[in-house]
């Protein structure tokens, strides 16, 4: 069944030629053979700034935002590629999160008598696409995939993205030509079945 797919491209530097880009122009290409409408994000191209405090928090987002999450709104499955940075996603990439967040666009918390906030990310799924310079088993192993567990829990199943995926590929940089081409085609065919 054709899904609406939103592929973000989490990397923070607007530069071509980064793996990630790679990556998230496979998923969309695939997504796009297997017959699914897809809309594309790229973080490192729009103007995003650090929240501050919770009002800011509380007050919508730069319309230039407004267009992008957009985009999610709209799309039954999203994907968020992003490298590891320092153990977790690269500061620009939780700030447009945050971002995208505001003024109750992911999870309507007004509702005070109620006291259950309303998830309005149910009934769209989503995958996460980690790159990482270390053996991807080891970042399972010896460090728990923490963060990305935290990013699954704490941000897209707590506002309601079910289910939520995860696809870690490690060792990109050592991986050569031959290792990456392999992981394009494997992203790519995730694209295809929009999982």
């Amino acid at each position: 069944m054709p899904k609406t797919v939103c592929v973000i491209n989490g990397h923070p530097d607007p530069a071509k030629g980064h793996f990630v880009e790679a990556l998230a122009d496979a998923y969309a290409h695939g997504a796009g053979e297997g017959d699914h409408t897809v809309s594309r994000i790229d973080i490192a191209r729009l103007p995003i700034e650090f929240l501050r405090n919770a009002a800011e928090f509380g007050r919508p987002p730069c319309e230039a935002i407004i267009a992008e999450r957009a985009k999610i709104a709209s799309a039954d499955h999203v994907v968020l590629i992003y490298p590891l940075w320092m153990g977790s996603m690269p500061a620009l990439c939780k700030a447009f999160l945050e971002q995208v967040g505001r003024d109750g666009f992911m999870m309507d918390t007004s509702d005070k008598a109620n006291e259950m906030p309303v998830r309005k990310m149910a009934g769209k799924s989503v995958r996460l696409i980690v790159t990482m310079g270390m053996p991807g088993f080891a970042y399972r192993l010896i460090f728990g995939a923490h963060s990305v567990k935290a990013v699954k829990q704490g941000i897209f199943r707590l506002v309601g993205f079910k289910p939520v995926r995860h696809t870690i590929l490690g060792m990109v940089e050592a991986a050569g030509a031959e290792g990456r081409a392999k992981m394009i085609a494997r992203v790519q065919a995730l694209g295809h079945w929009a999982r």
